[in-house]
C-alpha cells in the first residue's frame, strides 16, 4: 500500500521559488564557511552518525529536504544506501553538482510516494519547519508508515512558541517562508501519535546553534 494522500499546502509555490532565490547563495555559504557541516557540530554529528549506525543494513534511507545535499552525502561516506530530495530545483542542481556520487530528486515532502515498509530511515534534518502545523502530521504519519520495523526516523528543527515569517535569507535574498517552531515536548508527541517511539533526543541551546533547536530520533516498532 502507498502512503495516503497529503493536501498540498496552498503556499507551496512560494516557499519553493524563496529556495529558489537562495539556494546558490546557501550552497556558497556551504561550501566556503562549512555551514551545515555537521563534522563541525559534534554533537549533531553524534546524532547522525547515531542513526547511521541503527539503520545500517535495514534498506534504503531517504533525506527529505537535502538541500545541496551535505548530509546526504555524508551518510553515503558512512556506506548506506540514501537518496535526497528538496523542494527546490536549484537546490537540487546544486547537491547534483557538488555530491554527483549521490542521487538526488526533485519532490515535496507532502508529495512522496513511498510504500509501505520500503525504508531503512528517513531524515528531516532542519527541513520540516517549512509545514504548516496541520500538514507537519500527516507528513510524520507518511514517514512511519513507510519504515520497516526497525527502522528510524532522524529530525531537527527549530524551537520556539511562536512561528516566524521571513523575508529574507542567506545573504538578504528576498523571501517568504514561514518558520513553524516547536516546543520539544510538542514535536515528541507528534512523532509518538504518527506510530513510532522515540529513542533519543538531543536539545540545542541558543548560544551553541542557529537558534534554539532540538533532534529527535525514533524507531518504528516490530
Amino acid at each position: 500500500m502507498r502512503a495516503h494522500h497529503i493536501d498540498r499546502p496552498a503556499d507551496l509555490d512560494v516557499v519553493r521559488d524563496s529556495y529558489d532565490r537562495v539556494a546558490d547563495n546557501y550552497a556558497e555559504m556551504v561550501a566556503t564557511t562549512g555551514m551545515g557541516d555537521i563534522r563541525r557540530h559534534p554533537w549533531l554529528k553524534a546524532s547522525v552518525d547515531a542513526f547511521a549506525d541503527s539503520v545500517a543494513g535495514l534498506g534504503p534511507v531517504l533525506d527529505v529536504g537535502c538541500g545541496p545535499g551535505t548530509v546526504t552525502a555524508y551518510l553515503a561516506e558512512r556506506g548506506l544506501d540514501v537518496s535526497g530530495v528538496d523542494l527546490s530545483p536549484r537546490m537540487v542542481e546544486n547537491a547534483r553538482r557538488l555530491h554527483p556520487e549521490c542521487r538526488f530528486e526533485v519532490a515535496s515532502a507532502t508529495e512522496l510516494d513511498l510504500a509501505d515498509e520500503s525504508l531503512g530511515g528517513v531524515l528531516g534534518w532542519w527541513s520540516l519547519f517549512n509545514l504548516p502545523r496541520d500538514v507537519l502530521p500527516q507528513v510524520l504519519g507518511m514517514f512511519a508508515r513507510a519504515l520497516r520495523p526497525g527502522g528510524h526516523l532522524i529530525t531537527g528543527t527549530h524551537v520556539g512558541d511562536e512561528d516566524f515569517p521571513r523575508t529574507e535569507a542567506y545573504g538578504g535574498v528576498p523571501v517568504r517562508w514561514t518558520t513553524y517552531r516547536w516546543r520539544p515536548e510538542q514535536l515528541v508527541a507528534l512523532i509518538e501519535r504518527a506510530g513510532l517511539r522515540p529513542v533519543a533526543e538531543l536539545r540545542l541551546p541558543e548560544d551553541e546553534f542557529s537558534g534554539p533547536g532540538v533532534v529527535v530520533m525514533a524507531r518504528r516498532p516490530g
